[in-house]
């Protein structure tokens, strides 16, 4: 018997038997009223960030999408001017090639 008192570590035993008596507490005071109520303020809480934080993405979101549309009108307004001065630098080319036929039909006769 006194080999088994020999062998047993005083400080391992109070050290498992504080981890036992504050896991049992900690269980007593986790569950208890005051504990729920920080919970669900805690809870609330978290609620209402998640609610300020969607608001924002929303908002981002939206603007994103505003600015997607504006840069889309600028490429159309910029493809449009650009066919319109296509069609025009077309338009002086013809003319150009048609006035130098014409005015080599002229000095023909």
């Amino acid at each position: 018997m006194l080999d088994i008192l020999k062998k047993f570590d005083v400080k391992k035993g109070g050290i498992f038997a504080a981890g036992v008596l504050f896991g049992t507490a900690g269980i007593k005071i986790l569950s208890s009223k005051d504990a729920k109520k920080v919970y669900t303020s805690c809870t609330a809480a978290v609620l209402r960030a998640k609610e300020c934080i969607m608001k924002t993405a929303t908002t981002v979101q939206e603007n994103a999408e505003d600015i997607y549309a504006e840069a889309q009108q600028i490429n159309e307004d910029r493809a449009a001017a650009e066919a319109v001065v296509e069609e025009a630098d077309d338009m002086m080319e013809e003319e150009t090639t048609t006035g130098a036929v014409f005015e080599e039909e002229e000095a023909a006769e």
